[in-house]
């Protein structure tokens, strides 16, 4: 089993922190990767919500290379993202990728020249942000939940966001615009 005395076991209680931050924060969570993303590194980026990564990052799990298997979350998380054969793949031999294969075995949301990276990071999650909000997190939290449930109790969880976002002035908001054929103007509530 394992052992919480190992050197390790404080810094994976931290990282299972921050993993759990990312992936249940009510808010997406933009990854922007320019560079090596591997081991823990490449599980934060996995619990993101998007990832958008420039043509020199590299992303892997190569956690078997030292005799470890996946601690962060990459076990979950990966396999979620890119298909159970694809993860395994990844995890048992601990390939480095480059990152116009993660673009297309669907790992990233965006690959960009690194000079694009942030700027298309930032212009990513200001869409979201000027978004109806509540009903970004509320979807957030939907994904997140459902992908652990029967389609019966994922359905319950859609009617009872729905329900919340009908509620919502960003609602009102959304409808008017559309029968007025105008933007909306969403202000997250």
């Amino acid at each position: 089993g394992y052992d919480d005395t190992e050197p390790s076991a404080g810094w994976i209680d931290l990282a299972h922190a921050l993993i759990m931050r990312i992936y249940r924060l009510p808010k997406p969570v933009v990854a922007a990767v320019n560079g090596v993303a591997v081991g823990a590194g490449c599980d934060m980026a996995l619990a993101s919500d998007l990832r958008v990564a420039s043509t020199s990052a590299r992303f892997g799990q190569a956690y078997i290379k030292l005799g470890y298997c996946p601690d962060a979350g990459g076990s979950f998380l990966l396999p979620r993202l890119i298909g159970e054969a694809r993860a395994m793949e990844m995890i048992y031999t601990g390939r480095i990728i480059d990152a116009q294969e993660a673009n297309r075995i669907g790992l990233l949301n965006a690959l960009v020249e690194p000079e694009e990276l942030m700027p298309t990071a930032l212009e990513l999650a200001g869409r979201l942000a000027q978004g109806p909000t509540i009903a970004i997190g509320l979807s957030k939290e939907n994904i997140r939940q459902n992908a652990m449930l029967n389609i019966e109790d994922a359905l319950r969880n859609e009617r009872r966001a729905g329900e919340i976002c009908g509620r919502t002035e960003d609602a009102k908001e959304g409808l008017a615009a559309t029968v007025e054929r105008r933007d909306a103007n969403f202000q997250g509530r």
